[in-house]
């Protein structure tokens, strides 16, 4: 019985990430967890997510290296594997306990919101889009970036209503916000800023100052910034959900948005943001627009 830690090789936020595990006990996978200070939200069902720099520290502490295939055959082996049927509702439940803790006073809200995101028609803005962006508000605020709860639940709204049109979207998942967050008791405030950020959304463009507005747009727009496999997938699942337009004209629209990104003098608007993801947005967008365009 031992704790396993598989090779560095799936990447995300710009790095490569390894999985740790235990054959023995959920209990046992916690306590080394804790020992070496890894971050409960990195813990995914039945094993930790460790990134590339932190590898050689862990099998340091304890951890035993083990290939991928030996890792999941051990696991299954213990009975803690969680099948591939049962994730998407784990998941779902994180989620879940992740808005209750958000605003108590609102469960049904939650529920309301983890339906939409999960639509059958939606390939990009689904329920693990919602997961990347409140993660990127976590790494945002670790960095030093304001992060409320205005914030927060933004960004819960911000894709509520997918339809495939903007600003329209945006305004409806801002209306929707209006309509659900009083019953809740969210102050008026709050929700007016909620709808406002919002609807910020659409544009991506906060004014300077606005740091609720910077960290929003910041966490939306982080997968520009994510290393070349994972922006590729990304593409094509944007694509997915514009499946009912021509291949010419989806190539002319997206390419339009493209180039706006480009044009603008920074496509992040924290400190943090630009340094993490800036350079590598930069060079998937260009290199989409290049495959879109010919050239």
């Amino acid at each position: 019985m031992a704790i396993l830690i598989d090779e560095p090789r799936w990447p995300a936020h710009g790095t490569l990430w390894a999985h740790v595990v235990s054959d023995a006990s959920e209990a046992e996978l916690h306590a080394f967890a804790r020992a070496v200070g890894l971050p409960e939200r990195s813990f995914d069902l039945d094993h930790y997510d460790v990134p590339a720099a932190r590898h050689a520290e862990l099998v340091a502490a304890g951890a035993l290296p083990v290939d991928r295939r030996s890792l999941i055959t051990r696991l299954r082996a213990s009975g803690l594997r969680v099948a591939a049927a049962d994730r998407a509702d784990r998941r779902r439940d994180r989620l879940q306990d992740e808005w209750d803790a958000t605003l108590p006073g609102g469960p049904d809200i939650g529920a309301e919101l983890l339906r939409r995101w999960q639509e059958p028609h939606r390939a990009y803005h689904s329920v693990a889009h919602l997961r990347a962006v409140l993660d990127q508000l976590r790494t945002l605020a670790a960095a030093g970036t304001p992060v409320s709860r205005a914030v927060v639940l933004a960004a819960w709204f911000h894709d509520a209503v997918h339809d495939g049109a903007t600003p329209a979207d945006e305004d409806a998942s801002a209306r929707l916000a209006a309509d659900l967050l009083p019953a809740a008791g969210v102050p008026s405030s709050e929700v007016a800023e909620v709808a406002r950020l919002v609807r910020l959304t659409a544009t991506h463009t906060p004014e300077p100052g606005d740091d609720a507005g910077a960290a929003l747009c910041d966490a939306d727009l982080a997968v520009l910034g994510a290393p070349e496999g994972v922006y590729r997938r990304y593409a094509a699942a944007v694509r997915a959900e514009y499946r009912h337009l021509p291949d010419d004209v989806f190539r002319a629209g997206r390419a339009t948005v493209l180039r706006r990104l480009l044009d603008r003098p920074a496509l992040f608007a924290t400190a943090p943001g630009r340094a993490r993801w800036e350079q590598q947005a930069r060079a998937n967008v260009a290199a989409e627009l290049a495959e879109l365009t010919g050239r």
